[in-house]
């Protein structure tokens, strides 16, 4: 089951799937609506049982995106059945509970909660690409869980955490170490970052990713929430959870146990690999990905965080560590921040700046109990967000 399969997740799993038929068999595909052209092509290739679609008016666009593909294919009319088609805002969370041994969710945003709930609920294990739902939800997800090991994380970072948490018990983990590429201003004073544009902060140096995540890995807002994610994954303190500067982005994490020992996972910079070991796990797909050539020399460097220059991991521990929807208080606003400085109305050091802001103004939420919860916490955070970017655009 794939959800979100038109994306980048989506499509490189989609790849492995192709390259591994006797092993992998999608049966439903879901997305937002955005590609139905894609959608309906990859449900063709597939053979899927049923396709879902977040925005309930791309169905019918879906249905003659299906004629199209089978006649593009050479299909008469008649010789090719049409999946069921599931429309709707719950559409990824009808499909996610769909016969199928493990569920893929890679859907953006907040809308991939409840489909990680779903799948918990009904037994699935879950390969989890979408950080919201930890991030955001991470007390119902915990509560949703049926069985140790229900979760598979996707991001090459938690991979590299579950591979090497392999090596020990969790009692004797001492602390997880989260590495970071360090973006396009690695090593960059606070002051050196005043001018940045929206231009210079899309240009990541090692990863080719989406706006919002390449704009979080600039001010380092990305690896706060993967900070949040491990912790509730892996149920290891935020004090004990280090984030380290890797600017080859090969070391993916690391886990340092009571006895002294480091363990690392390697691999070059490929999203197939973290998607191969969680539709995989426990066991490996053979060839994902490339692995390090190790007929060369390398050379790999790392460095501490600059808590100074980019305060967004700090602040999202501390977040963390009072909890109160605080995590999920912190994702929204800062997705009114990034829009914002794309559009030219905030400049790059008030994203995190107001982030800080928001967090110090957030009426006492209780601990969330449900998705409705969360919402309304996300809802309260975003407009707050847009209160202070419209204050700080007047005063400027």
């Amino acid at each position: 089951m794939l959800l979100g399969s038109t994306g980048s997740i989506g499509t490189q799993a989609i790849d492995i799937v192709r390259r591994n038929p006797d092993r992998f068999r999608v049966v439903a595909v879901g997305a937002g609506g955005g590609n139905v052209e894609l959608l309906a092509a990859q449900a063709l290739e597939l053979g899927v049982e049923a396709v879902g679609v977040a925005r309930a008016s791309a169905a019918q666009d879906l249905q003659l995106a299906f004629y199209a593909e089978a006649s593009r294919r050479g299909y008469a009319t008649g010789d090719f059945k049409i999946p069921k088609i599931v429309a709707g805002p719950d559409a990824m969370t009808e499909l996610a509970q769909w016969p199928c041994d493990i569920v893929l969710n890679g859907v953006v945003g907040s809308l991939g909660l409840a489909p990680t709930l779903a799948a918990l609920g009904a037994g699935r294990t879950l390969a989890l690409a979408n950080k919201e739902s930890l991030v955001a939800g991470g007390p119902l997800v915990r509560a949703a869980v049926t069985r140790p090991g229900q979760i598979v994380p996707v991001d090459s970072e938690h991979t590299a955490l579950a591979q090497c948490l392999r090596s020990g018990s969790h009692g004797e983990v001492r602390r997880l170490i989260v590495t970071a590429s360090g973006g396009p201003f690695r090593g960059r004073s606070r002051d050196e970052l005043t001018q940045v544009t929206p231009e210079q902060a899309l240009a990541h140096p090692t990863w080719n990713m989406g706006k919002v995540i390449t704009i979080n890995s600039a001010t380092m807002v990305n690896k706060a929430l993967e900070v949040i994610e491990a912790h509730e994954l892996f149920d290891v303190p935020y004090a004990d959870i280090t984030v380290m500067v890797h600017p080859t982005s090969v070391i993916h994490s690391m886990v340092e146990f009571v006895d002294g020992s480091t363990i690392a996972q390697a691999s070059p910079p490929d999203m197939r690999l973290p998607i191969a070991v969680a539709l995989g796990w426990p066991d490996r797909v053979p060839d994902a990905a490339a692995g390090v050539d190790w007929t060369k020399a390398h050379t790999w460097e790392f460095a501490p965080l600059d808590d100074a220059a980019f305060p967004a991991v700090a602040l999202a521990k501390a977040a963390g560590e009072t909890g109160r929807c605080r995590p999920a208080i912190y994702n929204a606003a800062n997705e009114e921040c990034v829009a914002a400085f794309v559009a030219g109305r905030l400049p790059f050091l008030a994203i995190v700046d107001t982030l800080e802001r928001v967090l110090e103004d957030a009426p006492d939420f209780t601990e969330p109990g449900t998705v409705e919860d969360v919402l309304a916490a996300e809802s309260w955070a975003r407009a707050h967000a847009q209160e202070i970017i419209a204050g700080s655009v007047e005063g400027a």
